[in-house]
């Protein structure tokens, strides 16, 4: 079981919420890493100067999948099933496996992706 992280989860992150650094913390020191993918960490990456110590303290403890074309397609079907727009929130529902966790702030439109993916996945909001 993995937790897949999306932009508002880092957001979360970032802004020192005790609760999701909980999960975060949790489910790296279970040994089961939690991930992510490439468009996600664009969202939310600014250059970890500063203000983003946080942001630069999670991202090693996440892996990073590279958003190529296969998960792009697997992202394009989700949208097409789904109706819904936001490819970067297609392709955190594409990176998760059944009995996975999606960790999100936007459960509205992470709940339609999920249930066009046809997969038990959880929907956390954060």
């Amino acid at each position: 079981m993995t937790l897949v992280l999306d932009a508002g989860a880092f957001l979360r992150l970032e802004r020192g919420d005790r609760a999701t650094w909980r999960r975060l913390e949790n489910a790296f020191e279970a040994g089961a890493r939690p991930l992510t993918h490439g468009g996600v960490v664009a969202q939310v990456w600014r250059g970890g100067e500063g203000r983003q110590a946080l942001l630069a303290r999670a991202l090693p403890m996440v892996g990073v999948i590279p958003l190529d074309d296969q998960l792009g397609r697997r992202a394009g079907l989700l949208l097409a099933r789904s109706g819904t727009a936001d490819a970067v929130d297609a392709a955190v529902v594409a990176v998760a496996r059944p009995g996975d966790r999606i960790l999100t702030s936007d459960p509205d439109d992470i709940d339609r992706l999920v249930e066009a993916s046809r997969l038990d996945i959880a929907v956390i909001p954060v």
